[in-house]
C-alpha cells in the first residue's frame, strides 16, 4: 500500500509529489502489470483469510489536501485506478489550511474515490490531555473516531470504518479500541502486507520526497510481509528507551543469519531466542517523537524479493 499527501511542486518536499513524479509512479505500475487495487478489495482479502497478490498494490492520500482534488484527482481518474482518501472532517468543516471543500469530497466520491477516516481534527491521537486519565482519553477517542466517521458518512454515504492515524501515531490501548469498534486501523509505518499483518496496524510505503524517486519505490513493490506468528513486543508508544522488540517468525522461506535489522544507519544483530524468535535493541536511547527499526531478509523462493518490516515508535 502506497501513502501520498501532497501532489504539488510548491508544498514541502519531505510529503510531497510532483504531479509529473505521480504520473510517473502510476505508469511504472501499469508498464510492470501491477493490480491497482481498492481498499475495500484488500481489507475484504484480509478479513478474509485469503492471500494478497505479490503485484498487487493500494494507493492512498492523506491529510484532506486541495490539491488531491485539482491536481492528483485528475491524474488517477485518467488511469483508471482506485485511490482512497483518509480526511478530517474537522479541518474541512472549519477550512483548516489548503484543505478540501466538501463539494470536491463529494465529486471525488462520486467519482468512486473511497473516502475513509483522518480522525476529526488530525489530532496526536496518543497524547492526554493534561490531567486526564486513561479511561477519560479513550472515552474522548472514540467519539472522535465515531463523530468523524458520522461526518463523512452525512457528507458521502460512505462510511467503511477504516482509521488512519494521524502522523501514524497509535499504541496498543488504541488499536484495542479501533478492533472493539469494528474499525480497521491504518498506519505509516512501512512494510508489506500479508495473512499475518494486524488489521488495527496496516502498514503503508510513503511515495514522497526521498522516497519519491522511482529506483526507490520500485524497490519497495518488491516486497513481502513477514509471517508473524506473535508479536512480542511491539506496542508503538515506547516505556523502555531504547526499546526492544522481539517478534516470532515464520522461517521457512529465508535464512536466519541473512535477517538484518536497522535502527537509522545503526545495523542491529538480531538476537535469536529460539528457533523462530527474536529480538533487537538499538544501542542509544532513541530520540523524542517518531522512530522505527527496519528489518528485512531476502526471499528464497520469489527472487529479487524481499520480506520486509518496520516497527515504529514513539517517544512522547
Amino acid at each position: 500500500m502506497l501513502i501520498y499527501h501532497h501532489v504539488a511542486a510548491d508544498t514541502p518536499r519531505v510529503s510531497s509529489v510532483t504531479a509529473a513524479e505521480l504520473r510517473q509512479h502510476l505508469q511504472y505500475l501499469r508498464d510492470n502489470k501491477f493490480d491497482v487495487i481498492g481498499l475495500d478489495v484488500l481489507v475484504n482479502q484480509l478479513k478474509q483469510g485469503k492471500p494478497v497478490a505479490d503485484n498487487a498494490v493500494v494507493i492512498t492520500f492523506d491529510d484532506s489536501f486541495e490539491n488531491n482534488f485539482t491536481t492528483a484527482h485528475p491524474i488517477l481518474m485518467e488511469f483508471g485506478y482506485p485511490y482512497t482518501i483518509f480526511i478530517s472532517p474537522g479541518s474541512i468543516d472549519n477550512r483548516v489550511g489548503p484543505v478540501l471543500s466538501w463539494d470536491q469530497v463529494r465529486t471525488m466520491a462520486a467519482d468512486g474515490v473511497l473516502v475513509a477516516n483522518h480522525a476529526m481534527n488530525h489530532e496526536h491521537m496518543t497524547q492526554r490531555e493534561p490531567g486526564e486519565t486513561e479511561a477519560e482519553w479513550l472515552a474522548r477517542m472514540e467519539q472522535n473516531i465515531l463523530n468523524a466517521e458520522r461526518r463523512i458518512k452525512q457528507e458521502t454515504g460512505q462510511s467503511h470504518q477504516w482509521l488512519a492515524y494521524p502522523y501514524g501515531e497509535f499504541n496498543n490501548q488504541l488499536e484495542a479500541l479501533v478492533k472493539r469498534l469494528g474499525f480497521i486501523g491504518i498506519g505509516q509505518q512501512s512494510g508489506a502486507i500479508g495473512h499475518s499483518t494486524l488489521l488495527t496496524r496496516i502498514p503503508r510505503y510513503p511515495a514522497a520526497g526521498q522516497y519519491a524517486d522511482l529506483a526507490n519505490l520500485a524497490q519497495k513493490l518488491r516486497t513481502l510481509a513477514f509471517d508473524i506468528t506473535d508479536y512480542l513486543s511491539a506496542n508503538q508508544q515506547i516505556g523502555t528507551n531504547p526499546p526492544t522488540l522481539r517478534l516470532s517468525v515464520n522461517i521457512t522461506d529465508f535464512l536466519r543469519d541473512q535477517l538484518r535489522c536497522y535502527a537509522g544507519p545503526e545495523i542491529l544483530e538480531p538476537k535469536w531466542l529460539n528457533d523462530n524468535t527474536f529480538e533487537v535493541t538499538a544501542s542509544k536511547p532513541l530520540n523524542r517523537g517518531r522512530s522505527r527499526y527496519n528489518c528485512t531478509a531476502p526471499s528464497l523462493s520469489k527472487k529479487g524479493y524481499f520480506y520486509w518490516y518496520s516497527q515504529p515508535w514513539l517517544n512522547q
